[in-house]
């Protein structure tokens, strides 16, 4: 089957899980938004947990540790993702000099480790073909990712198509020239 222009095949891991996977058995680069409130979840859980029992030395730490082991996981993530199952993140870098006026939106959430990738290459790719980025995080804004229909990051949006997931410079150039 094709999702979003890709040869994939869907594995039902769980009562209603879906994992998507590409041809060749690895896991989509994209982060499913449901996952990443779980984190959240399981933040502010530990927190309200240490609390109510009375051990704030542990409530602490667990508040900023956690943090800061999300924020190094998202880090070495690029180096570590092909033994987790998504293969290499790499780059193609896009052969275009043309221009572009499109208003290119990127949806992004706290935690997702593939977002500050892609919002590294538009932000190149803004540099050379001229048009203009704009960021929105919507960890916080549920309302707002069910009205766009978003159920993973990241998501590049211009001329009101939506490319889901990593992509390479040059799937994003095209993309974008393909939607202005």
């Amino acid at each position: 089957m094709t999702h979003e222009g890709r040869d994939v095949t869907e594995v039902t891991a769980l009562p209603c899980t879906v994992i998507t996977l590409d041809v060749e058995n690895k896991l989509k680069q994209q982060c499913y938004i449901a996952m990443i409130y779980l984190n959240w979840l399981v933040l502010a859980g530990g927190l309200v947990y240490f609390l109510v029992k009375g051990l704030d030395g542990l409530a602490v730490t667990w508040v900023v540790v956690l943090p800061l082991a999300m924020w190094g996981y998202i880090r070495v993530f690029p180096s570590i993702s092909q033994a987790m199952g998504y293969g290499k993140i790499e780059d193609r870098p896009a052969r275009t000099n043309q221009k572009a006026t499109a208003d290119v939106t990127l949806y992004t959430a706290l935690g997702c480790p593939f977002c500050p990738v892609v919002k590294q290459r538009l932000a190149a790719l803004s540099e050379s073909m001229g048009f203009r980025l704009k960021e929105i995080d919507v960890t916080l804004k549920p309302g707002m990712l069910g009205a766009k229909g978003i159920r993973a990051v990241p998501v590049v949006e211009a001329g009101g198509k939506q490319l889901s997931g990593n992509a390479t410079s040059e799937e994003l150039a095209q993309f974008i020239l393909g939607n202005a």
